[in-house]
């Protein structure tokens, strides 16, 4: 497992019976988490104390039930000098992924150690969390989301992060069409980021299902890669799409092309009240030697 260990400004402090208990900076969330399986181990005192509490609807959905929290506010990734805002949204995100972290000082190191200039294309990239890191560690970057306000948190995320100057352009895109339009200009990358979600709708009604599509995603976009590709990240949090399945596509669409090294596994965070790692996510991760 790949635990995220650096952060000063998140912690998980317990999880139990579905739920997390975590410090965003000053303020105190319990939020949902249908990975916690585990029965009454809660142990830290401030469960009942909390300054936001998700809860979802029998009906589907949910909401924030309690919430003291301000519109908006900010936490320092300090060990690679970056800077997030969070905003408690629905379906009990706040607009960062702690775990993610993990990934974010594996590729920082390689692009620093690279030694040339790296083109980083991000899919899926959300509110920029990768992408913030990427551009921090000297790469430039084109990060593509299909939902306008997360690329606007994006393009915050960077100014926050003493970014907005840095090469990153930022698309407002279906990927896969985003994808195949780059192949027909012929535009290469020397890395790749991909986050894709579990289910959604492309802009003309298209379902997209990761088990379903993430084969024909991942084969397009290795076709993008330049001729020394220096790294191919995916990362899923659908449980039925397993980090081997995703390491085994990897092998097939890039090792058997540039060699290099594969691996997959969990991401975590440590529980400050047990010292356990709880599951978070998985990836799969390609490297050149």
């Amino acid at each position: 497992m790949w635990i995220a260990d650096k952060w000063t400004d998140y912690e998980l402090l317990d999880a139990s019976d579905g739920e997390r208990l975590e410090r965003w900076g000053r303020y105190i969330l319990r939020r949902p988490d249908p990975k916690i399986i585990w029965k009454k181990s809660a142990s830290h005192r401030l469960w009942n104390n909390a300054d936001a509490v998700y809860k979802r609807s029998h009906s589907g959905g949910g909401g924030w039930s309690k919430n003291n929290l301000p519109q908006a506010w900010t936490i320092d990734y300090s060990s690679l000098g970056l800077k997030f805002t969070l905003k408690p949204m629905g379906f009990k995100h706040t607009g960062l992924f702690p775990e993610q972290a993990a990934n974010w000082e594996w590729f920082s190191e390689l692009i620093k150690k690279a030694g040339r200039p790296i083109r980083v294309l991000n899919l899926f990239a959300y509110t920029g969390g990768a992408t913030v890191a990427a551009a921090k560690a000297g790469a430039s970057v084109v990060h593509v989301d299909a939902a306008k306000g997360m690329v606007a948190q994006a393009k915050e995320n960077a100014a926050l992060s003493g970014l907005a100057d840095a090469p990153i352009r930022y698309i407002v895109d279906d990927c896969k069409k985003f994808v195949e339009r780059e192949i027909r200009r012929g535009n290469k990358y020397d890395a790749v980021i991909m986050d894709p979600p579990s289910y959604g709708r492309g802009p003309s009604g298209e379902v997209w299902k990761i088990e379903e599509s993430v084969d024909e995603l991942i084969t397009l976009t290795a076709s993008l890669l330049s001729d020394e590709p220096l790294f191919f990240l995916v990362n899923s949090y659908t449980t039925g799409l397993s980090p081997a399945a995703m390491q085994y596509i990897l092998g097939l669409k890039v090792s058997s092309r540039y060699g290099g090294r594969l691996e997959a596994g969990e991401l975590g965070l440590r529980a400050s009240s047990t010292s356990l790692a709880i599951p978070c996510g998985a990836s799969a991760r390609w490297q050149a030697k």
